[in-house]
């Protein structure tokens, strides 16, 4: 699950940053416990078949034989040989995944998945504004000097992704006009729909000016939240708050693609649990799809145009299809055996405790177990656990955190809106053993 930060909440103060971040690329491969790991970008997480099945390929004949979907909608190959890096870049480069070994680090744009445009689906394709800034990123020699953090959102509209952690973020109106956001900031400022891609790319290199002018060195915005003038206009609701997102299975619409499958739906949209997907899991996505994929920052892919008919190839390939399980925003570290610092092998844990709440203890809470809090009425807290406390890819915003100790795991419901007073669970941290876990993070999701 993607970081839905406190959208309100002001900077902490501006960490060291005088080294370089160190956050792998394609080309930068970085050394973990079970080999090395490359990361590939994917601009609006667009992918074509062939591009792929390159990437379950390189997964296969490189690495672990898994290829894994993160937050922000990129692929990350791990176990590589640490003599591969050669290779790999010639894979990609040979499907397109490559267009600069200068910025590849810097291509970083997470934009709304859905299969519209249309009225119901958002107020802009924004695949285009995602190609658009994706090669005048590539062609802006000043664009090295962002981090390989630094983030750009393009919403369509909806809501569905604006809420994201992003550093410059575009937010489609109806009428051809367009908000740009900056970090954090409850205000926004309107740009014509037509120059949005330049707004968003002239307010990074704004970022870098800013602070160079100043003597600072940050990675993200929400670093210097005063900065930059964030602009005039409210925010509508939805970037405040997670708005919606394409439900797992047959995506609702009205048929208006032009495959050769016309119908009541516009495609679909399927998991891997924890987003990691084996070669063969994703020559089936392929199977299933009409010509693109677009992998989603919930760790998912959608397929637009695809038939419902489809689905359950894609079930028995393993893939989640249906929402209102247990696995609903769930999320986990890599863990033992592929992280050194973790103290568990927290993804198994987690998949056991996620199949045992699927037999039932959502609705029952074994006796010992910390008492339910209030029902949940827009369904069970998002949950998150972390092998150490780096809490590696855990979602901002109010969850469930579950920490391995060495001896278990510490649950607790921290952030929301107070998040930097809370962000330890004092008041809510319960210990306990692995077999109590399930039912104890069964507890914390139904609290308020």
């Amino acid at each position: 699950m993607p970081p839905v930060p406190d959208a309100t909440a002001p900077g902490a103060a501006v960490p060291d940053r005088a080294r370089s971040d160190a956050c792998p690329g394609a080309l930068r491969l970085h050394t973990a416990d079970d080999g090395a790991l490359a990361r590939v970008r994917l601009p609006g997480g667009m992918l074509t078949e062939r591009q792929a099945l390159a990437l379950a390929d390189a997964a296969e004949a490189l690495g672990d034989g898994r290829a894994e979907i993160t937050s922000r909608g990129n692929v990350q190959l791990r176990g590589l040989a640490s003599d591969c890096g050669g290779e790999l870049a010639g894979r990609l480069r040979a499907a397109g995944l490559l267009p600069s070994d200068t910025h590849e680090r810097v291509r970083n744009i997470v934009a709304s998945p859905g299969p519209g445009p249309g009225p119901a689906d958002g107020a802009a394709d924004v695949r285009a504004w995602a190609r658009a800034l994706d090669a005048a990123l590539c062609a802006s020699p000043w664009a090295t000097g962002l981090s390989g953090k630094f983030l750009f959102v393009l919403d369509d509209g909806r809501g569905d992704v604006a809420a994201l952690d992003a550093d410059v973020t575009l937010i489609a109106g109806p009428d051809g006009t367009a908000l740009l956001r900056l970090g954090r900031a409850a205000t926004a400022r309107p740009v014509p729909a037509g120059r949005a891609v330049a707004a968003a790319l002239d307010a990074a290199r704004e970022f870098l000016d800013a602070q160079r002018a100043a003597g600072l060195r940050a990675w993200h915005l929400r670093e210097l939240p005063d900065l930059l003038p964030p602009g005039p206009v409210p925010l509508p609701p939805s970037p405040l708050s997670a708005g919606p997102r394409p439900p797992l299975g047959a995506l609702p619409g009205g048929g208006a693609h032009h495959g050769p499958h016309v119908g009541p739906h516009l495609g679909l949209h399927v998991a891997p649990r924890f987003g990691v997907a084996t070669a063969g899991q994703w020559r089936a996505l392929v199977d299933a799809a009409e010509g693109e994929l677009r992998l989603t920052p919930w760790r998912g892919a959608v397929l637009p145009g695809a038939p419902a008919d489809r689905l359950p190839a894609l079930a028995a390939a393993g893939f989640r299809t249906a929402a209102g399980t247990a696995w609903d925003g769930a999320s986990a570290c890599t863990g033992l055996p592929g992280c050194a610092k973790s103290r568990s092998d927290v993804r198994a844990d987690a998949a056991r405790a996620l199949d045992g709440l699927l037999d039932g203890v959502l609705d029952g809470v074994p006796d010992g177990a910390p008492p339910p809090g209030p029902s949940l009425g827009a369904g069970p807290l998002p949950v998150h656990w972390s092998g150490c406390e780096r809490r590696c890819g855990h979602p901002a915003g109010r969850r469930v955190d579950v920490l391995a100790t060495g001896s278990g795991y510490r649950v607790a419901v921290i952030g929301g809106p107070q998040e930097r007073d809370t962000v330890q669970g004092r008041d809510t941290a319960v210990e306990v053993t692995n077999e109590q876990m399930a039912a104890a993070v069964a507890a914390a999701r139904r609290t308020t």
